[in-house]
């Protein structure tokens, strides 16, 4: 175990999609989930690429969800758009998930994808798609970092 002990996903990495689109998972986040949490991934869809949890953080994520209304406009739609998308995705036995064709379809995933460590998950980008949403984050910089500056990090 390196020098981090908390159980984050960090870090970026550029893979490749089969043709049956199965994704390996690097062995530092495999690592992540063989340690400290069940190996297997919850996947579901955010802003323009799919977002993986081990579930115990996505089972977090359904409890804060159910005090949610049921009739709240914003709240059904948050469910619709996040929790529907959500799919259980098992290892086999080379380490790969399948990703489901609605999921990438959705997320506009081609063959080469970049893994991004988010802490508590990790992103699933088309690196183009990727490319183009770090061109925004980089010319609002300032902004960003004065946002967070102002929560008190």
């Amino acid at each position: 175990m390196g020098i981090l002990r908390k159980p984050y996903f960090r870090g970026r990495s550029i893979h490749r999609l089969d043709a049956k689109g199965r994704l390996r998972i690097p062995s530092k986040y495999r690592e992540v989930l063989q340690n400290h949490y069940t190996d297997a991934l919850v996947i579901t869809l955010l802003e323009g690429c799919l977002v993986a949890y081990p579930p115990e953080v996505w089972e977090k994520i359904e409890d804060k969800t159910e005090s949610l209304s049921d009739v709240d406009p914003k709240h059904r739609a948050f469910m619709r758009l996040f929790i529907s998308a959500a799919e259980e995705c098992e290892f086999d036995n080379k380490g790969r998930i399948l990703l489901s064709p609605f999921q990438r379809s959705k997320a506009g995933l081609n063959s080469e994808v970049l893994l991004v460590g988010v802490l508590k998950g990790f992103e699933i980008w088309d690196t183009a798609a990727w490319e183009s949403h770090d061109e925004w984050n980089r010319s609002h910089y300032k902004e960003i970092m004065e946002g967070i500056a102002s929560e008190g990090f």
